[in-house]
């Protein structure tokens, strides 16, 4: 795809397999040794590049040195870098971020980190962050599997969404989706008990492996009817919420007769 889509957008982050020499790396990628790998592995992102704005760069430096980081090997102090203790929710993929600021705005008591690889979406947001003045949102560049293995502590997230990843409709790229077990197991792990994984997408054939893959997870139950559940029984005291601000990627989908699939599920509570 060409387009930066408004929410994940198919610019998900990684998958876990072997290294990958398929894209030249950027910036703070392996090419250079600063503890921050943008391209690690055989990624679900795709690789693209572009030239931040003039005003999208002054934006960026003024707000990037407090609301962002690289990823790297470092645990994360969520409630330091936020400057307080609220729950933590992850969304990876976050695109350009109309979806992210809009929930972040709705979810005050909530603090909200993006993970992104893509610099001119993350621009985008910071832009919107700094506009708006939203306070609850932090901001990651780099592969979210890095995140959640290297900075993420052990049941630490209330929430983690995972919106529009890239499907590889081809079957011999569906290794870089980025819903495989491996990845799905490590999200439930780093779930606290009753928090949740909310996944969406337009894609029929990546919403069956998505389904398939949760419902093998054994800390995890469906929460809404597409995995099983009774979402009406769980909106009101899941943590987060269950709705989602509508994108123009989402728009688009909905013109072109795709049905977007709603994935729900909650860490079992034992």
């Amino acid at each position: 795809m060409d387009a930066v889509n408004d929410a994940a957008n198919h610019t998900a982050e990684s998958v876990p397999g072997p290294p990958s020499t398929a894209s030249a790396p950027a910036e703070g990628g392996p090419g250079h040794k600063t503890g921050s790998r943008l391209y690690p592995r055989v990624t679900s992102f795709r690789s693209r590049r572009g030239a931040l704005t003039a005003t999208q760069q002054q934006s960026w430096d003024r707000m990037w040195p407090s609301i962002g980081r690289e990823v790297a090997d470092e645990p994360l102090d969520a409630a330091a870098w936020f400057g307080r203790d609220a729950p933590l929710v992850i969304e990876i993929g976050c695109g350009t971020g109309t979806a992210t600021a809009a929930m972040a705005q709705a979810e005050p008591h909530l603090n909200l980190i993006g993970i992104e690889v893509y610099q001119p979406g993350l621009a985008q947001l910071v832009q919107r962050i700094e506009r708006e003045g939203i306070e609850n949102i932090r901001l990651l560049r780099g592969d979210a599997v890095d995140v959640l293995e290297n900075m993420i502590a052990a049941e630490s997230l209330t929430g983690v969404r995972v919106f529009f990843p890239d499907p590889w409709p081809k079957a011999r790229h569906h290794k870089r989706r980025l819903l495989q077990p491996a990845t799905v197991a490590l999200i439930a792990g780093r779930l606290k008990p009753g928090g949740v994984l909310h996944v969406a997408t337009d894609h029929a054939d990546y919403a069956e492996h998505i389904h398939a893959v949760g419902m093998a997870e054994p800390l995890l139950q469906g929460l809404n009817e597409a995995t099983g559940g009774v979402s009406e029984e769980h909106r009101g005291t899941a943590p987060i919420g269950f709705e989602r601000p509508v994108t123009k990627f989402e728009g688009k989908a909905h013109r072109a007769g795709s049905a977007i699939t709603e994935l729900i599920w909650g860490k079992i509570d034992r």
